[in-house]
This record gives C-alpha cells, sequence and structure tokens, in this order.
C-alpha cells in the first residue's frame, strides 16, 4: 500500500467546530503521505449534480489529478483503474478466491500454461469490441523495461490468442501466487488506440482521454476533484448481474481533515478513506456516520505496520540486538494512545487477520515477541551490550557509543506520534534511539540508497497470497537501490529460495502453503529482519445521509471493502458500490 495520505490530526472537538464553517470540496488525501498544499476549494455547484445519485468520495489523492493512465497505478486519477479500466478478474478477500471480470474463466491446461477466456459481447467506451488481442497487447507492453510489471516476462515466454476470445500465456517456470496477483492487478487496454505509444508516453501519458471497457468514463475534472458518470452500456451488468448505484462519483481532494470531516458531517460527503480521528464519538454519537465495525479497531485491517532496522549497519546486523529492540516496543501504547485504538496490535508474524489460517502458532510459542522491557534488558547484556559508563544507555560490544535514529515523514502525524514512542520505549530499555521526521521525498532517497538506521513501513496490504508479505521482506538480490522492497537490505538466500518456492505452489494447495509459510515464520522470528507493530486500518466512514447499505460488520450487512484507494476496487471497492442504496426517495 505505498499510497496514501497523513495531514494533520485535529482533535475532534476542532473539526466538529470546522465542520459548522467548512464549505465543501477540497484536496484529497490518502492513507500514509505527505500533506499537500494544493488549492481548497468550494463545496462546488451542489445543484449541477443530483444529489441523490451522486456518491462523494475523498481519501486517495490530495491535489489536483496528476493523470489518467492505468499504467501509472499509484498516481493515476482515481478510478481510472477499475472503474474506467477494468481487469481480466478481481479478488474477494472473504472467499479467498479469484472472482472472473473481462475473463469469464481461466485456468492451468499444463503445469506452464495459462489459458483466459475472455467474454463476449464487451465492448470500450468508444464502441469497438473489446477481444483477446487487447489482452495480448496490453501484457505485452510489459516488455518496456519501464513498465511496472516487466519482471512478468523474467518468467514469461509468450502471449497469444489463438481466438477472438482466448488468451495463452506460456511460462518458462509457472509463479502461480504471483501470476494470481497478476491477474487481478494489470489492466486491459484497447489496442487500437493505444498502438504505437512510445516508452515514454505509456509510462508517463497523461492520457487525457480515457477509453476504458469499465462502468464508468470520465466527466471532468479540476483542480480538486474528478468527476465519473456511469455508462448505460456497460457489459457487467449483464455479464455479472451487477449494477454499480450512483449515476455519478465524485473524488474531491481536501485539504485537510477538518474539511473532510465537515463534508462528512454537512452531508456533502459520503465516503472518507482518510485517517480521521474520534471515530468513536462519531460513530455512537448521531451524526449519521457509520464504519465497519461499531466497537474497536472501527476498521478492517488493510496492511502491516513494520518497524524496520538497517541490517547493514551496527548493531542492527545482530538479531540479538534486533530481538531486544522488538521487546522494548510499546505496541500497546501506539495502539491506544497515538491511535484510540483504530487499529489493531499485529502478532508476532505480522500476517494480517485476513491470513490467520497461515499463522504457524508452534512458531510463535517457540520465537514470538512482545513488549517486556525486562526481557529486552537481558536480551542486550546476555549479547554483550552493556552500560559502561553508567548513563542508561548500552553501548555496543567494542564499547562504542549506539545512537540511533528512526525516520518518518514529516507531516505524517500518526507515524511522528508512534515514532515518539518507540525512541522513547527504546531508551527505557537502554537503546538511543531519537526520532527524526525528513520531507517525504528525502526519505524516500534516505530509504532506497539504505542511508537510515530505523524506519516505520507498510509497503505491503492485503493481496491475495501471504507471498506478497515474504517477497516484501526477503526479497534478493540486494539492489544498489532498493526501491519497493527490503528496506532493511536483510540478505537470507535459505529464505528467499522459500519465498521462490512459495511463488511455485499452486494457489489451491494450501497445506504446501502453510508448510512453507510455518518454514519462513520461523526464519523471521529467529531473525526479525522486520519488526511487526500494527495493523493499519482501512480507513472508511461513511455517511448514511444519502446513501445506505455501507459494508459492516452487522448481521445482513455487505461485507466488501469500503473503499476508493487506488488498487482497492479491484478487492471489493467496486462491489461496495452495487450494493449501496439510495437512502431516501
Amino acid at each position: 500500500m505505498r499510497e496514501g495520505a497523513r495531514i494533520l490530526i485535529p482533535l475532534l472537538a476542532t473539526a466538529l467546530a470546522a465542520a459548522a464553517c467548512t464549505g465543501g470540496g477540497a484536496t484529497p488525501t490518502a492513507p500514509n503521505s505527505q500533506p499537500a498544499s494544493a488549492p481548497a476549494a468550494n463545496p462546488g455547484n451542489p445543484g449541477s449534480l443530483p444529489r441523490n445519485q451522486t456518491l462523494y468520495t475523498t481519501g486517495t489523492q490530495w491535489g489536483p489529478p496528476a493523470n489518467f493512465n492505468p499504467i501509472r497505478e499509484w498516481d493515476s486519477a482515481v478510478g481510472t483503474k477499475g472503474l474506467v479500466y477494468e481487469t481480466l478478474f478481481h479478488y474477494d478477500p472473504n472467499a479467498a478466491k479469484l472472482t472472473p471480470w473481462l475473463a469469464e474463466s481461466g485456468g492451468w491446461t499444463s503445469d506452464t500454461v495459462y489459458e483466459a477466456k475472455i467474454r463476449t459481447g464487451i465492448t470500450w467506451a468508444d464502441g469497438q469490441p473489446m477481444t483477446a488481442k487487447d489482452v495480448v497487447f496490453s501484457y505485452e507492453l510489459g516488455k518496456m523495461k519501464t513498465v511496472p510489471f516487466h519482471n512478468v516476462w523474467d518468467w514469461l515466454k509468450s502471449v497469444e490468442a489463438p481466438d477472438a476470445q482466448t488468451v495463452r500465456f506460456t511460462f518458462a517456470k509457472a509463479n502461480y501466487q504471483e501470476w494470481d496477483y497478476n491477474l487481478y492487478n494489470r489492466v486491459v487496454v484497447p489496442e487500437h488506440i493505444w498502438r504505437g505509444r512510445s516508452e515514454e508516453d505509456v509510462l508517463n501519458g497523461v492520457n487525457d482521454d480515457p477509453v476504458g471497457t469499465g462502468a464508468y468514463k470520465f466527466q471532468s475534472h479540476d483542480q480538486d476533484r474528478v468527476v465519473l458518470v456511469k455508462r448505460d452500456d456497460w457489459w457487467g451488468r449483464t455479464a455479472l448481474k451487477m449494477d454499480p448505484k450512483p449515476k455519478y462519483i465524485v473524488d474531491v481532494a481536501t485539504p485537510s481533515n477538518e474539511v473532510a470531516l465537515g463534508m462528512l458531517l454537512q452531508k456533502g460527503m459520503d465516503l472518507s478513506n482518510n485517517f480521521l480521528p474520534g471515530v468513536a464519538n462519531l460513530v455512537k454519537g448521531n451524526f449519521g456516520i457509520t464504519s465497519f465495525y461499531d466497537q474497536p479497531p472501527y476498521m478492517l485491517s488493510a496492511n502491516t505496520a513494520w518497524l524496520v532496522p538497517n541490517t547493514t549497519k551496527k548493531p542492527m546486523d545482530d538479531p540479538a540486538f534486533r530481538k531486544a529492540l522488538a521487546a522494548s516496543v510499546d505496541t500497546k501504547k501506539i495502539v491506544e494512545g497515538v491511535y484510540g485504538n483504530l487499529v489493531k496490535a499485529a502478532g508476532p508474524t505480522g500476517l494480517l487477520p485476513q491470513w490467520d489460517q497461515y499463522v504457524d502458532q508452534g512458531a510463535v510459542s517457540q520465537g514470538g515477541f512482545s513488549f517486556d522491557l525486562a526481557k529486552a534488558k537481558k536480551t542486550l547484556a546476555d549479547a554483550g551490550y552493556k552500560d559502561r559508563d553508567g548513563d542508561g544507555l548500552v553501548e555496543g560490544k567494542d564499547g562504542g557509543k549506539i545512537d540511533l535514529t528512526i525516520i518518518v515523514p514529516s507531516g505524517w502525524t500518526d507515524w511522528m506520534e508512534a515514532a515518539r514512542v518507540i525512541a522513547g520505549s527504546a531508551k527505557a530499555a537502554g537503546i538511543n534511539v531519537e526520532p527524526d521526521f525528513p520531507d517525504y521525498n528525502a526519505l524516500v532517497a534516505k530509504r532506497g540508497k539504505g542511508d537510515f538506521d530505523l524506519l516505520l513501513n507498510n509497503e505491503r496490504g492485503l493481496s491475495n497470497s501471504p507471498w506478497t508479505y515474504y517477497d516484501y521482506m526477503f526479497q534478493l538480490p540486494i539492489q544498489k537501490t532498493q526501491n519497493t522492497v527490503n528496506f532493511g537490505r536483510y540478505e537470507n538466500k535459505a529464505a528467499w529460495a522459500l519465498v521462490q518456492r512459495l511463488d511455485q505452489v499452486k494457489t489451491d494447495d494450501v497445506a504446501e502453503m502453510k508448510s512453507l509459510t510455518g518454514q519462513l515464520q520461523k526464519i523471521h522470528l529467529a531473525e526479525l529482519p522486520i519488526i511487526p507493530l500494527w495493523y493499519n486500518g482501512l480507513w472508511a466512514q461513511s455517511s448514511v445521509s444519502v446513501w445506505k447499505n455501507w459494508p459492516s460488520a452487522a448481521q445482513g450487512a455487505p461485507k466488501t471493502a469500503p473503499a476508493m484507494w487506488r488498487n482497492w476496487l479491484e478487492l471489493g471497492g467496486f462491489e461496495t458500490l452495487t450494493q449501496l442504496q439510495p437512502a431516501a426517495s
């Protein structure tokens, strides 16, 4: 989950006061990113769109829409992928299975050949038919080195269309886990429009006239919003028996949480995917606001927040030191004090609650950790880290000072507070840690180069398989710049070999998946290259004034994902749109 924005957190009282004088729209923000200085906006012509047919959302983008390019999954305008452009499958986390989408079916015809059958009757928004050739063209874009899914061609040999409805993928080796991930993450684009585009245009083009197969198309956009309108001729109404209820979706960029909350309370916003404090007061009060749970943690879990030690630096290269550090973290103080119980403490493995079946309880019993200052101090002493000068802080085994820094981006106020808690409890155990808050871009540069001691990170979230989690943790080889995985530069060839074996296990072989993930958990808990702390929430606060039947844990309510975050529309976000009902005529 690389996207998201984290902005100044107001007290609920302040937000409620702001609601009284805030008139509307603005510049969105998404989970875990930096505040932006994009211009604020008015609520924006409330009479221009019929309110009872319009869904207003916020919390994904925090500035003017950058592009409408579905290849750029990380910064394209909200809905580009999932509402305008579509994928072969969706993934249902509750049923733990792929849901046919553009493909009506798919399967392995041999150990290294996968065939997908494309539905008939699908048309692009310009009326042209969508066929298997469009799928072949879209996946072959990955042959361009700068395209984000270029690495699939390390093991994919060819893609061909034997007929108009069949796509055949032939692999040099079959990475089954990774392939399922690709099936619901890679968009299909129209060959008749994209053919001939340069590599620069494919990756960096704005694509300001997007033509997709999806249920919506872009109607307009401005500095602070995008407006999508439903296609009456969308193929899925008949083929999938699905019909998203809002005729219009307006995603608004809000410049602060005060504005987002004000709009929510004033019934000018229907879904906020921002991190908002004080949710308990909102849900339990008479504000017409709902969340997935009506009690802590209020939100579904979306990703794991880890403490990442730089294992190339002393003393973080010592597993004993990392274990002592893990035992020093007062996660309960973060969960309760920083988040007000809006998040859950992570288990020692860090596997999300949706992956509970893969947690090896034997491994946890043997190698798990929890907050225990006495144990942290004993672990340090037993490993040779002692306070030689009586200042209450241990020195290294060679007698040298230990002065560590934990970095999180400036402006990510909840993570800044969490870093302060971590630093304070580490000092209580005898480890000198100081928090530091560089600019986000500066942090990214430091993180990539390995120029840090400790950092917080949550780059991998919910997916079809724990393989994505362990790929993040153990991926080799270490690159000069680590852009997306293994920021701690931990090297363990045996663990990486197990991750590769896991990738090559068919996704319905749960027993083998459990066996391999169990072995990986033993290595993880013995070595702690990353230290799981808490599960970040799938931030979602919904108003029931205009739309009702939001996903919730209540009996009979939908169990889909109430999220417009990029890449979550394929994980249940789109299905949520089909479950909504008008609150009143």
